[in-house]
């Protein structure tokens, strides 16, 4: 009776929400990563502002799109536009986005300057941190 096509049955089912539990804890884990990378630990890192939309050719796109980004150093990122019809557009998009970066525009690169982290930005990038651990265990549950 083991081989009755009623357990064969229950099996694939359970294996198929075993494997649907997974991705979803994939897709979970993947969104807290995202979210982890984004924020500005002070240290540079291209993902800071890889995803902020610039107005560019009459739509949004994302900076990732229209330049590229690179670090100078620990502290500094550099933006080169391929389109340097943009680099208004990119500083403007930069200047506007919630990252707390203020570009400097050089005519041929915009530099992105990190200030240093404080006492109270750790202590509220601590606070933002557990937030979006809750949310992906949430997600998880």
């Amino acid at each position: 009776m083991s081989g009755s096509p009623f357990r064969q049955i229950n099996k694939i089912k359970h294996m198929n929400k075993a494997e649907m539990s997974r991705e979803s804890f994939q897709k979970a884990i993947d969104h807290l990563r995202q979210d982890i990378a984004n924020l500005r630990t002070g240290r540079a890192t291209p993902a800071l502002v890889e995803d902020i939309p610039v107005e560019a050719y009459g739509t949004k796109q994302s900076l990732k799109a229209v330049a590229s980004i690179s670090v100078a150093d620990a502290k500094t990122l550099t933006v080169d536009p391929w389109d340097k019809a943009l680099m208004q557009a990119v500083e403007i998009a930069i200047r506007n986005s919630d990252v707390g970066i203020s570009p400097v525009n050089d005519g041929t690169l915009i530099r992105l300057p990190l200030p240093d982290l404080t006492a109270e930005r750790r202590a509220d990038l601590i606070k933002v941190l557990h937030k979006k651990m809750e949310e992906s265990r949430i997600a998880i549950r």
